[in-house]
């Protein structure tokens, strides 16, 4: 069998981490069969429609890796891949007529007066909530076309056979039986002629050879409808995957105080492309072994359906920042130093971190304004705290005291070494040593510290290095000392260390 698969949003919203997910498996599975993935854009429900979603929906699928060979941006032998254009061609209406003649459809022109009091009537009574028929589930043909006549709105609605069991085969969960009395009669073709996701989504997916359906598992309940319609019109239903919702770390529904935000702000936070990628595909679904960090080439070569968990997924911000920082370490500097330069130079990173927190927005302008100025600083600095960072947007903070012309001192780094005895004349003897050279070597720093050291009795390095990093950083942690400081070079340290002697001396 050739795998064809679709991911299929609607565009009433930003993609969040479980529409990417879902696109991810689609990909990764298509990917692994050698199969075919589409992008189909479900547009019917225009009372939602929100304008350049569908854009914001591409450029998302764009970040994160994934890749289609059938869409509305690239076209393919199923066009269109709009819903609404499909809808405008008159494909799906042979099929609702057929629907109607065979008796799986009916019009029904019940009132919005007299759906509110079905509902009520149902609640009362503690009955399911839903469409089971009313008065036109059954009516005789004359009273339908009398009601088209007079010019009633009216829907198309699938009737579901009562006194059944259907059973949905889901390749996670295996075989589910619903009792059809339980399930209500769901509207195919609205009032105004769009059609409804159970009717154009079951359709178009036949029409255009879909053989595996990954949705949320939240289309569960929804599946006896699709597999009802599906039959009704003599077809064979595709391989439906359910994949687990995802939930936050403490085991409640994920949002945005778990880090569920819009697909783009991840990269507009400075995540990376092959680390949200790789966070995301692992949440609810496991190569086998303890694989985690993995290319997309990886991910594709070990995708199985047997490895999605029916177990809900959780979304662990802390593990993507962990993945992001270690993708971040593997990039070559030449690599990295250019993503970080036009990273920060975007404004809408710069406008995203403004509203976040303004202190990194400060930063990131600042590093711009160096690269214009210095770039091999910069380029320098950005290698330094490689190590370090664990996103693009960090970078900005990290370097900041490289580009300052006063540093910002820690407080209680203040304290514990302002009045040490050996402190001021140590910066005096740096001074003596650093002033009018051009240049220094991570050696050359090493070895002086290194003879004050020994010169002065200390049997270990930490009470001059120490001291040495908060005068020129203002701070007790950073990148290795010696490299930090042949990287600032003389002059800078130099200025530092004549403002270190009024603070810490």
């Amino acid at each position: 069998m050739s795998v064809r698969v679709r991911y299929a949003p609607s565009p009433t919203g930003s993609p969040h981490v479980g529409n990417i997910r879902t696109a991810l498996f689609n990909h990764l599975f298509s990917r692994h069969h050698g199969g075919v993935n589409i992008v189909r854009i479900e547009d019917t429900d225009r009372s939602r429609y929100v304008e350049g979603c569908e854009e914001e929906i591409i450029e998302s699928l764009q970040y994160v890796g994934v890749e289609w060979q059938e869409g509305p941006d690239v076209g393919g032998p199923s066009a269109p891949y709009r819903q609404s254009e499909r809808k405008g061609t008159g494909l799906y209406q042979p099929i609702i007529d057929r629907l109607l003649s065979s008796g799986a459809a009916y019009w029904a022109f019940d009132t919005t007066e007299e759906l509110s009091e079905m509902r009520d009537y149902q609640q009362i009574n503690k009955q399911p909530i839903g469409y089971y028929g009313g008065v036109w589930r059954d009516a005789p043909s004359s009273k339908v076309e009398e009601a088209r006549a007079a010019g009633l709105p009216g829907v198309i609605r699938l009737k579901i056979p009562r006194d059944e069991t259907i059973v949905v085969d889901d390749a996670i969960r295996g075989r589910v039986e619903i009792a059809s009395n339980g399930v209500d009669d769901p509207v195919l073709i609205k009032a105004d002629g769009m059609p409804t996701y159970h009717f154009a989504a079951m359709v178009d997916d036949q029409l255009m050879g879909i053989t595996h359906v990954f949705r949320g598992e939240e289309w569960i309940s929804s599946a006896p409808k699709h597999v009802v319609l599906i039959k009704a019109l003599g077809w064979e239903p595709p391989v439906f995957v359910h994949v687990p919702v995802i939930k936050g770390k403490d085991g409640s529904k994920l949002s945005k105080r778990h880090g569920d935000t819009a697909c783009l702000d991840f990269r507009r936070a400075g995540f990376l492309t092959e680390a949200l990628a790789n966070f995301i595909a692992l949440i609810g679904w496991s190569p086998g072994g303890d694989r985690e960090l993995m290319t997309m080439d990886e991910m594709a070569g070990a995708f199985d359906i047997k490895g999605i968990q029916p177990s809900p997924g959780i979304f662990d911000i802390e593990k993507l920042s962990w993945m992001n920082g270690n993708y971040i370490r593997q990039k070559p500097i030449d690599e990295l130093a250019p993503m970080v330069r036009d990273y920060s130079f975007c404004s809408e990173n710069q406008a995203y971190w403004e509203t976040k927190n303004p202190a990194v927005a400060s930063a990131m302008r600042l590093l711009v304004g160096t690269w214009q100025k210095d770039p091999d600083l910069v380029k320098s600095a950005i290698g330094l705290e490689q190590e370090r960072v664990t996103s693009l947007a960090e970078f900005g903070t990290a370097c900041e005291f490289f580009f300052v012309d006063e540093v910002t001192f820690d407080p209680k780094a203040v304290e514990k070494w302002k009045g040490q005895e050996h402190v001021p004349k140590m910066l005096d003897a740096f001074l003596e040593f650093f002033s009018g050279k051009s240049s220094v070597s991570t050696s050359e720093c090493e070895s002086l510290l290194r003879q004050f050291q020994e010169a002065n009795g200390f049997d270990k390095l930490g009470p001059i290095v120490h001291p040495v990093r908060v005068a020129l950083s203002g701070k007790t942690v950073g990148p290795g000392l010696f490299e930090m400081m042949s990287v600032l070079g003389p002059e800078r340290i130099v200025r530092r260390l004549e403002r270190a002697k009024e603070v810490l001396a």
